[in-house]
C-alpha cells in the first residue's frame, strides 16, 4: 500500500477544517475528504419516520432549526461515506491538524538557517506575537529563492511529522511507502 504524502500534508495543514475534514483509510492508504457541511448535517439530524407514512431515507430533519432537507444524490453519497467512516473506527482514522507549536518551531528553525541577516531578522521578528504565521509568509513573499527553500524545508519536516503520527497510531510503514 502506498500513501500520498502530499495529500496527508495538505490535510494536516488545513487547520481550520471549515470546509473539509480528512480521514485515512488504513486498508488502502486513501485519504478521504468529507465536506464539513455533510458532517454537521449528519451529526445534527434525525431521519424522519412517521407512523402512518413510509420511511423516506432521502429526507433529513434538522432538529436544531425544525427543517426538512431533500437530499441530492451527492448529499446521499457523501453521507453514506461519512457513516461508513464513523462506523468503521478500526479502518478509518481522522487525520489531525498540524500542531501549531510544531509549525512555529519549524518556521523558527528555518529562519535560523537563512544566511541573509536582514531577512533572518525579519523572519524572526515576524514570529513574535499573534498573526505570526501570516507575517512569516508575508516576509517570504519578498524573496522568491528563500520562499522556495522554505517550501522544501517545510515538506521535509512534515514528512518526519507524518511518519511520527503514523507510528503513534500503530501504522507500521514496513514495506509500505509514502509517495
Amino acid at each position: 500500500m502506498k500513501m500520498n504524502y502530499d495529500r496527508i500534508q495538505a490535510a494536516m495543514e488545513d487547520v481550520k477544517r471549515d470546509e473539509y475534514d480528512y480521514y485515512l483509510d488504513l486498508e488502502t492508504g486513501e485519504i478521504i475528504k468529507i465536506p464539513v457541511a455533510h458532517l454537521k448535517r449528519l451529526l445534527h439530524t434525525l431521519y424522519v419516520e412517521e407512523d402512518d407514512e413510509p420511511y423516506d431515507r432521502n429526507i433529513l430533519f434538522d432538529s436544531t432549526v425544525n427543517t426538512e432537507y431533500q437530499l441530492t444524490e451527492e448529499d446521499e453519497a457523501a453521507l453514506e461515506v461519512t457513516l461508513e467512516i464513523l462506523n468503521e473506527k478500526d479502518r478509518y482514522i481522522r487525520i489531525p491538524e498540524r500542531n501549531s507549536s510544531h509549525a512555529y518551531s519549524v518556521m523558527k528553525s528555518f529562519a535560523l538557517t537563512v544566511y541573509d541577516s536582514s531577512l533572518k531578522e525579519a523572519l524572526l521578528n515576524a514570529l513574535d506575537g499573534p498573526g505570526a504565521f501570516r507575517r512569516f509568509k508575508d516576509v517570504l513573499l519578498k524573496d522568491k529563492k528563500q520562499r522556495k527553500r522554505w517550501h522544501g524545508y517545510n515538506a521535509q519536516e512534515m514528512k518526519k511529522y507524518i511518519n511520527r503520527w503514523l507510528k503513534e497510531i500503530g501504522f507500521d510503514m514496513g514495506d509500505n511507502s509514502i509517495l
